[in-house]
Order: structure tokens, then sequence, then C-alpha cells
């Protein structure tokens, strides 16, 4: 069920703040269209850092695989990288259909590449989409009383027990998997 307790500005805000205090930068050097690599230097270990302080703020588990591993797991060795370690023509058009604003996206491009295109904005919509997971009723009391608890955790209201958020790797596996079905690869 799409949430409505945490809006994207407070998820903006939780994620500037992670970005900040794993790359130790000011905060008005962070905006949505910041690109993490090549305007704040960051490095492949600093996105752990950033996933591990917004999965503390919000309660959530993001990847911890990149898009490219679930492609090669679920549609065989050699779907998403070529050779070469370059993105593939297939592997380009499901990443296409995931990421339809993302005008960047070539074939061949590399993972460092891929890095490159990673904003502020779209961490923000990849904590939303795991909110956007927020089950209908607590599993503990079987109630829809969700309320929001210091501004970044959702609560049952009734028995004051966290929702069972699916984790980001589960998400991007069933996405590849409603694609493969539909024969799309």
């Amino acid at each position: 069920m799409p949430q409505t307790l945490i809006e994207r500005e407070q998820v903006f805000r939780v994620v500037s703040d992670a970005i900040a205090h794993a790359l130790t930068v000011e905060k008005d050097l962070i905006r949505p269209e910041t690109v993490l690599t090549t305007e704040l230097d960051a490095e492949s270990l600093d996105f752990l850092d950033i996933s591990y302080h917004v999965e503390q703020a919000f309660g959530l588990r993001m990847a911890r695989y990149s898009a490219l591993d679930h492609m090669e797991e679920i549609f065989g060795e050699g779907f998403a990288l070529d050779e070469d370690g370059g993105l593939t023509p297939a592997a380009l058009s499901l990443l296409k259909l995931r990421f339809p604003d993302v005008d960047a996206l070539r074939p061949g491009m590399r993972m460092e590449d891929l890095l490159a295109l990673i904003t502020v904005d779209s961490i923000v919509d990849r904590v939303l989409w795991l909110l956007d997971t927020l089950p209908d009723r607590c599993v503990h009391c079987a109630r829809d009383s969700w309320i929001l608890q210091d501004g970044t955790r959702i609560v049952c209201g009734s028995c004051n027990e966290p929702p069972i958020f699916r984790s980001e790797d589960d998400l991007v596996q069933t996405w590849l998997l409603e694609h493969q079905q539909k024969g799309i690869s």
C-alpha cells in the first residue's frame, strides 16, 4: 500500500544527512540533482555507509546487490554485462523500463558509468519505493493503525510494533521476475 505518513521532503532530509555524514560534506552542497560520484567524490564503499544510515532512520533494508547482479541471477550469466564488462542491450532495455527518466543510459556502459548516474533524488526514489511496501495491517495485532514516530519511523498505533517492509533486493527480484514472465528481456 502506498504510504502517506512520510513525505518526499522528509526522505530527502534524511538522505541528505546520511550523505553529509558518510562523505563529510556540507549539507548545502546536497541538492536533489547532485550526482554523488562526480560532484561529491563518493566511492562504492560510501554507498554502503549511506545505505546503512538510511536503513537505520527508516527501518528499511536497502539493496545489497545491484540490479545487474539480480539480472544475471534471474536471466543467466552474460545477460546484464558482456564479456568486456559493458551493459548489454537486453539489460539496457530493462533499466530503461525501471528508470524511464534517465536519458544517459547507453549500451556498453560500465559499472562506474552507471554509478555516475546516481543522484540524491534517485536514492530518495528508492527509499520511497521501499516505504510504499507498507503492509495494509500490522502482522502483530492485525490492525491498520500506522502512525509516524520520531519523524522517520512508522509503527503500529495499537501495539507500537514496526511494520515489516520488503527489502529492496526482494523488490528488484520480483520486478525482474514479472518482466521475465511477460517475456520482456
